[in-house]
């Protein structure tokens, strides 16, 4: 059984601020975005954790290991780099999107991400030491077969584009929907999934999926840990198992 605890990032009032006092310049934006985006990734990411953008203003971590005092420096920090704030809800369960609709009611229950007097809001709970096992942890690490000789190299980088979104798109929605897993991706032809407990037959089934709904192929490394980090790395040695094997899903 694996037990995920899963941390919602929510920047505060965003929507307003980006246009007061009047419309900002959409490559500050854009920068300030991708900036947060990285120091939270590093944040997280030196205590173990995953952080994935999602839509930029909200973020979903994987935050095993981390405690509640962790996630108050991490907000603290983040207030003292940037103009605006962020809300953290923290929710933990055996499947990681009941997880994150925990922490989403959570924070919706604080305030609208609009309400100008919503700010910092730190809420939820983790995982207690006693309960928590090598096991907690399912990360599922997809990618496309030879993205590279078959689109890569041959095609103009924006109709490679394309198919990877396309890919991304069917695997999200499929593994959302059919396996209560939450996908993000994460660059390349790179597709992370965190996972409640699942087996072969569900990564062939959604492979087969995403293969018959756009013909993209994919293969999969699973691995399973304490923290996202040790999850995560044992998923990307269980693909390269299946880079040298030619296997589809492979378990490490």
């Amino acid at each position: 059984m694996t037990n995920a605890q899963i941390t919602l990032i929510q920047i505060d009032n965003y929507g307003p601020w980006t246009v007061t006092p009047e419309p900002r310049r959409e490559v500050d934006l854009q920068t300030l975005q991708s900036r947060l985006y990285a120091d939270l990734s590093q944040l997280v990411g030196n205590r173990e954790g995953y952080v994935f953008f999602t839509r930029f203003d909200n973020m979903i971590a994987v935050t095993n290991g981390l405690s509640l005092d962790d996630h108050a420096l991490v907000q603290e920090s983040v207030g003292n780099r940037y103009p605006v704030t962020v809300s953290l809800s923290v929710a933990t369960g055996t499947s990681p999107v009941q997880a994150l609709e925990d922490a989403t009611e959570q924070l919706q229950d604080a305030g609208s991400a609009q309400d100008r007097s919503r700010q910092s809001i730190l809420r939820g709970r983790i995982i207690d030491e006693e309960f928590r096992t090598d096991d907690d942890v399912q990360i599922a690490h997809f990618d496309v077969n030879d993205m590279t000789g078959n689109y890569t190299d041959e095609v103009n980088a924006f109709d490679s584009f394309i198919h990877i979104e396309q890919g991304y798109a069917a695997l999200m929605k499929y593994m959302r929907v059919a396996h209560d897993s939450l996908s993000f991706f994460v660059g390349g032809d790179n597709v992370i999934v965190v996972c409640p407990n699942l087996d072969e037959a569900a990564y062939e089934d959604a492979i087969r999926h995403v293969e018959e709904a756009t013909e993209v192929e994919l293969k999969v490394g699973v691995g399973r840990g304490r923290v996202a980090q040790d999850a995560g790395m044992a998923a990307k040695h269980a693909l390269e198992t299946c880079r040298a094997t030619g296997s589809r899903v492979e378990f490490q």
